[in-house]
């Protein structure tokens, strides 16, 4: 069993860049490990992020949560990383995935052969950290020419690849390919597939579970006040949960067709009245809670082998209080 590891997932949502970097020094101050940023289309960017993190923070890692190649292209993902890489002393984590679907279309992207799209993207990304020259004719990415290389020397030949996933032949191809994972436990009972699905990719490549940096993303949500907890999950639970799998939501008896107001009134722009139909069973996509409830829903991660979880958005009413709390009542917890 790996030693407990506790990161901090950001958003757009967290504000003008310049207070979402406040957090990540706090994250930092407060003794968690890696601070993610998540890369939405039409929202803030994760790479003038992690930038600006790096510039303020000297030993916490720092990760993208996730950045697509349907969007940016692998040469370009390369580019960015290597370049905060050497800029942070070698603090990056590259996370990666398809994307939400449904937003890519929204620009006349379609998600074509997903799994080649990410097994060739890590493949290149690989190749072109050690210095390679690309020559590349996939299914997905074609037409590179031993022109195709990095024309300075990344700080590190090797940087941590994660690949984002839900689904279970995404989830195999993590532990067949990947460095890590990131897997979406939305919510957090589906970890017992994940893990399920995770291992079989692994032994087909000769690895196990223990070779892997598997991060658990849960939407996360603590506040002394129980209530206030959930009214701070309202917004996103809204926005994303009617886009979520069903074999995820299933674990807590949810259905897709539990979303249809919600969907209906996001259609309308009515958002409020979106937000007021997320009742306490959505809500359970999440940890939520004082620091006791998320504390116990916590140790039943734990209990079925997740060893580095990662609390996301919108962590709570107050982030910075949410922040302090997690040094003081849950990473203590979990490794003392």
């Amino acid at each position: 069993m790996q030693p407990m590891r506790f990161s901090l997932s950001l958003n757009s949502g967290h504000g003008p860049t310049v207070e979402a970097v406040e957090l990540a020094v706090l994250a930092e101050e407060t003794g968690l490990d890696c601070v993610w940023y998540c890369q939405d289309l039409f929202q803030r960017d994760v790479w003038v992020f992690l930038t600006a993190a790096a510039a303020r923070t000297k030993k916490i890692d720092l990760g993208t949560g996730i950045v697509t190649p349907y969007t940016v292209n692998p040469a370009e993902l390369a580019m960015h990383a290597a370049t905060i890489d050497e800029f942070s002393s070698g603090r990056v984590r590259l996370g990666i995935s398809v994307g939400a679907v449904e937003f890519l279309r929204w620009v006349g992207i379609r998600a074509r052969r997903p799994l080649s799209a990410m097994r060739e993207s890590v493949e290149i990304i690989r190749r072109l950290l050690r210095g390679e020259r690309v020559e590349h004719e996939g299914r997905v990415f074609k037409g590179w020419t031993k022109d195709a290389y990095m024309r300075f020397q990344p700080a590190r030949p090797q940087i941590p690849i994660y690949l984002g996933a839900q689904s279970r032949r995404m989830l195999e191809l993590t532990g067949e390919i990947a460095d890590g994972g990131l897997p979406l436990l939305f919510p957090p009972e589906y970890i017992e597939d994940v893990l399920r699905y995770i291992s079989r990719g692994a032994e087909r490549a000769g690895r196990s579970l223990d070779d892997l940096d598997i991060v658990g993303c849960i939407w996360f949500s603590m506040a002394q006040d129980s209530e206030a907890a959930m009214d701070a999950l309202r917004s996103l639970v809204s926005y994303y949960g009617p886009h979520l799998a069903p074999e995820m939501i299933g674990k807590i008896g949810l259905s897709p067709e539990d979303f249809d107001p919600i969907k209906e009134s996001l259609r309308n722009r009515d958002y409020e009245r979106a937000k007021k139909l997320v009742n306490e069973e959505m809500a359970r996509l999440a940890v939520f809670g004082t620091p006791d409830e998320c504390v116990e829903r916590i140790e039943e991660l734990v209990k079925k082998g997740l060893s580095h979880v990662r609390f996301g958005p919108p962590l709570g009413p107050d982030p910075k209080e949410t922040i302090r709390l997690i040094g003081e009542e849950i990473i203590p917890h979990f490794t003392e």
